[in-house]
């Protein structure tokens, strides 16, 4: 039987993957703050992977269940949507440490159980690769982060024999749409700077994430990946064909196409 880490399972994306796996014979470890409830090949961990105590608990509870991992799925992560000059600095520090920390925190710690031909993927966005739009900036930077680790991480630990891989994702429909949405409101009434763009903005959000698809998508993505012999590093899911054309056009004509829609 394979065996599986998969973080932030508790989440829509994580139940969707913890769910697929452990249908597919797969034994899943499903980590996150709140752990899912046991079932059949689904043992729940607790895990805040910002935590090195936590994390470091969590592989003990792992490394005596297994001797080791044949794939880890990184799906713990947080949303935040602001301003880069009214942002709080601890917000802003907390969504690098989960987001990007986590990461790094977690594949550090589990390396012992990764045996050669082991699978790593993390699931950053589609806006890693992406120029940052006014307001999802903070959240573009640390996925971009996120996106340059795991590429730095796979040129090193191919050597290892372990694969790593990234799924950039666009819009599923998870609660984090619902947190996308509450963040925007919330930062559409305290912002200081920019209330009538931020408005207009929520017109171009909404725009963007109504083209969604289910997480169980995006487990079977996810499966696909962490099976096949030889993957790729980058896989994409659901990219925004608006998003696209608006990362085709020159840059100085993109900031004159913000500055119209949001002034």
């Amino acid at each position: 039987m394979k065996t599986i880490l998969i973080t932030g399972a508790a989440g829509g994306m994580g139940r969707a993957a913890t769910e697929l796996f452990s249908q597919r014979g797969w034994r899943v470890f499903a980590a996150d703050l709140t752990a899912p409830d046991p079932r059949d090949n689904v043992i729940p961990i607790h895990m805040d992977v910002a935590d090195e105590e936590s994390v470091s608990a969590a592989f003990s509870a792992v490394s005596a269940q297994a001797e080791r991992l044949d794939a880890v799925v990184h799906l713990a992560g947080v949303y935040a949507l602001d301003s880069l000059l009214e942002m709080p600095p601890a917000d802003f520090e907390r969504l690098f440490r989960v987001n990007l920390g986590g990461a790094v925190l977690v594949n550090r710690t589990f390396r012992p159980l990764l045996h050669a031909g082991a699978r790593v993927i993390h699931v950053t966005s589609e806006l890693a690769v992406r120029d940052p739009l006014p307001f999802t900036g903070v959240y573009g930077i640390a996925k971009a982060a996120l996106d340059r680790y795991a590429y730095s991480l796979r040129m090193e630990w191919q050597l290892l024999g372990v694969s790593v891989s990234v799924l950039r994702a666009g819009a599923v429909d998870t609660g984090m749409l619902g947190v996308s949405t509450r963040s925007l409101d919330a930062f559409c009434e305290k912002t200081k700077l920019y209330a009538c763009n931020a408005k207009r903005f929520r017109g171009i959000v909404d725009r963007v994430e109504a083209r969604k698809v289910p997480p169980e998508t995006l487990a079977k993505k996810l499966y696909a990946v962490a099976t096949k012999p030889r993957p790729r590093f980058a896989y994409a899911l659901n990219r925004n064909p608006l998003l696209i054309l608006f990362d085709l056009l020159p840059k100085r004509l993109r900031f004159s196409l913000i500055r119209r829609l949001l002034r």
